[in-house]
C-alpha cells in the first residue's frame, strides 16, 4: 500500500467514524426522559465531553478545560424563608381564641439564603446542600447565562445534608459524576460556585484528606453520614452546594462545609463524596425518599483511649470497635458481636467509622455486604443484610402530602413529622397564593393554618369547609411557620 492510499484509507475511516458518533448521539438524546437513575440520564448524553484534544492531565495540569467545562452547569441557588421577629407583651387574642402570641409582633420578614447547586442531567435535575433550602417556602436558581427558574423540591436528606432540586428546562450543560472512591489525596481538585454572591467563582486545592469526621450533622435518629474529603480549595459561603470536580471536569463531591472560627476559609474545606451523592441523588429521583440500609451496630473508633474507656484489652491499632448490637438487625443475624473490631466492608478498609458509615450509607435495605471483623485478634469474614430503620427490608416512599384549592390557594395537609416537630394537631399548609385578598393580609406562603375563626383546622378539607362558611365576612386566621413564629392574619372573604 502507497501512502496515497494509506492517507484517503484513513479519511475515509474518519468519516464513517464521525457519523456513527452523531448518529449516536441522536439516538442516545432521544431516550433520555425514560431513563429512571442518573447513570443513566448522564450516559445519554456528550454535551460534557473535553472537545480540546490538547488537553491533557498529567502534562501541564490544565485548569482552565476543567473550569470551562464545569461552570455553565453550576447554578445559583436562593431560598426564600419566613422569619419571624418578637417582641413582648399579650395579644388579647390569646384569651378569646386560646391563642399565643406576642402583642405588638411585627410582620413576618422573608429572609434569603444563598448557595450553588450543580446540574447533574440535560433535563434540569440539581444537586444542593439540604441547609441551603431547608424550611424554604421558594426557591429560585438562576443559570450562568442569567435564567432564573422556580425550582421544585424533589426530596431532602438532613443525614448527608443534600437535597435534589429540578427545574423546567432541557438542553442543559451538567457535570458528570466521577468516582470518589479514585480520587487520591494531593490531587488537585477545583471548588466552583457563588462566594458572597460572586456568581461561578472558580477555586483551585488539592484533596488534604478523605473519610473526614468533623461533627457538623446531626438527626434525630443518629443516623448522620460524615465521610466528607478534606481540601485547601478557598470556599466561603455561597459556595455550599456547589462542586469539587477532578481536572476532568467530574463531580468528586458537594462542598458542604468549612474549617472556620470567624465564618470565612481559614484553610480547609469538606465536600461530601460523589458516591454518597450519586446514592442519595437516585434514591430521590427514584422513590423521593433515601433507602438508608443499616448493619445495626453501636460502633466507635479503635483508638489509643478506646482501652481505657472500655476497660479491656483491643487486640488491634486501628478498625471500628462495635459497642452494642442491635437485637434482630442484619448485623446480630451475620453473627457479629460486641467487641468485634471491622476492618473492611466488601473489599474495602474501614479503619475508621466515617469509612464504614460511608460504605454501608451506598447500600439500601435488603443489599448485602461482605463485612471483614477481628475477633480476639483472629480475622473473620461474615455477610450481612441490612435493613431499615423500622427493622425490615422494604422500600421507603415519600410521603406525598394531599393538596386541596380554594379561589387560587393551594393548601396541603402536613407530614406526621411536622406536626411533630411543631407539636401541633394538625393544619394546613399554604402551598401557593394566587389570590388578592390573602396578598393583601400579608400571609406568606408556608403558613401552616391551626385555626380559622372559631373553627380548628386539621388539614386541608377543614380549611375549605371553614372558608365556605366564612364566605363574605371578615375572619381571622390563626397559624404557625415552620420556623415555629405564630402568627394570625385578618381576610376578608
Amino acid at each position: 500500500m502507497d501512502k496515497k492510499q494509506f492517507f484517503l484509507g484513513m479519511v475515509l475511516a474518519s468519516l464513517i467514524g464521525g457519523l456513527v458518533a452523531v448518529f449516536g448521539i441522536s439516538l442516545m438524546q432521544n431516550n433520555q426522559d425514560s431513563s429512571s437513575n442518573f447513570s443513566e440520564k448522564q450516559n445519554t448524553s456528550f454535551v460534557n465531553w473535553l472537545n480540546d484534544d490538547r488537553f491533557v492531565v498529567p502534562e501541564g495540569i490544565n485548569f482552565v478545560a476543567s473550569a470551562e467545562q464545569v461552570t455553565p452547569a453550576v447554578v445559583h441557588v436562593r431560598s426564600t424563608v419566613t422569619m419571624g421577629n418578637r417582641q413582648g407583651g399579650v395579644d388579647p387574642l390569646e384569651e378569646f381564641f386560646g391563642f399565643r402570641s406576642p402583642r405588638g409582633e411585627a410582620p413576618p420578614r422573608q429572609g434569603r439564603s444563598s448557595g450553588s447547586g450543580a446540574i447533574i442531567s440535560a433535563d434540569g435535575y440539581i444537586v444542593t446542600n439540604n441547609h441551603v433550602i431547608e424550611n424554604a417556602s421558594k426557591v429560585d436558581v438562576t443559570l450562568q447565562d442569567n435564567r432564573r427558574f422556580t425550582a421544585r423540591v424533589i426530596g431532602t436528606d438532613p443525614t448527608t445534608d443534600l437535597a435534589l432540586l429540578k427545574i423546567e428546562a432541557n438542553n442543559l450543560k451538567f457535570i458528570p459524576f466521577g468516582n470518589s472512591d479514585e480520587a487520591k489525596i494531593g490531587e488537585w481538585v477545583l471548588a466552583v460556585g457563588n462566594p458572597y454572591e460572586l456568581n461561578s467563582t472558580v477555586t483551585a486545592g488539592i484533596i488534604s484528606a478523605k473519610s473526614r469526621n468533623i461533627g457538623i450533622l446531626r438527626d434525630e435518629s443518629n443516623l448522620q453520614v460524615e465521610s466528607f474529603i478534606q481540601t485547601d480549595a478557598a470556599v466561603n459561603p455561597g459556595n455550599s452546594g456547589g462542586p469539587l470536580v477532578n481536572l476532568n471536569g467530574e463531580l468528586l463531591g458537594i462542598n458542604t462545609a468549612i474549617a472556620s472560627r470567624t465564618g470565612g476559609f481559614s484553610g480547609y474545606s469538606f465536600a461530601v463524596p460523589s458516591a454518597i451523592v450519586k446514592k442519595v441523588m437516585d434514591d430521590l429521583l427514584e422513590f423521593g425518599a433515601v433507602q438508608r440500609g443499616l448493619l445495626g451496630v453501636v460502633i466507635r473508633d479503635v483508638n489509643a483511649d478506646l482501652e481505657e474507656l472500655i476497660g479491656e484489652k483491643v487486640n488491634a491499632n486501628r478498625g471500628v470497635y462495635i459497642s452494642e448490637v442491635n437485637e434482630g438487625s442484619g448485623g446480630a443475624e451475620a453473627g457479629l458481636q460486641k467487641g468485634d473490631i471491622i476492618i473492611g466492608v466488601d473489599g474495602f478498609d474501614t479503619y475508621s467509622t466515617s469509612a464504614l458509615q460511608e460504605r454501608v450509607a451506598r447500600k439500601r435495605p435488603g443489599d448485602t455486604v461482605e463485612v471483614t471483623y477481628l475477633r480476639n485478634g483472629e480475622e473473620m469474614t461474615t455477610t450481612a443484610t441490612l435493613k431499615n430503620v423500622s427493622g425490615d427490608t422494604k422500600v421507603v416512599i415519600k410521603e406525598i402530602p394531599k393538596t386541596t384549592e380554594f379561589e387560587g390557594v393551594i393548601f396541603e395537609d402536613l407530614s406526621a413529622s411536622i406536626k411533630e416537630r411543631l407539636e401541633i394537631e394538625g393544619g394546613a399548609s399554604i402551598s401557593v397564593i394566587e389570590n388578592d385578598a390573602w396578598e393583601a393580609s400579608g400571609v406568606k406562603e408556608g403558613f401552616i393554618i391551626t385555626k380559622i375563626g372559631r373553627t380548628k383546622i386539621l388539614n386541608g378539607d377543614d380549611v375549605i369547609k371553614a372558608l365556605n362558611n366564612y364566605k363574605g365576612e371578615e375572619v381571622t386566621i390563626l397559624g404557625v411557620y415552620p420556623n415555629g413564629q405564630r402568627s394570625y392574619y385578618d381576610l376578608d372573604l
